[in-house]
């Protein structure tokens, strides 16, 4: 391999250890945020069941929305099917 071959696949190699870190990064500000969501879940949206109203539901449907749209991204459904 000469010379020329070698600092390429060095930049290359370079190139995907950034990338990877860049990945890595970016799953665990999902995972904080999905884990942030479930405790909020698990707290009932912070809504006691006693005071629920329509503008709790307002709340959910558009959460559900917002979720709908990234896991339809994620899994290739919906509007992002093939």
């Amino acid at each position: 391999m000469t010379e020329r071959h070698q600092l390429r696949a060095e930049k290359a190699r370079r190139n995907q250890e950034v990338a990877l870190a860049a990945f890595m990064e970016k799953k665990a500000e999902i995972d904080t945020m999905l884990a942030r969501l479930q405790r909020l879940s698990d707290d009932h949206f912070n809504a006691h069941p006693d005071e629920i109203n329509w503008g709790h539901v307002g709340t959910l449907e558009h959460y559900a929305s917002l979720m709908k749209c990234i896991t339809d991204s994620a899994f290739g459904e919906g509007e992002f099917a093939d």
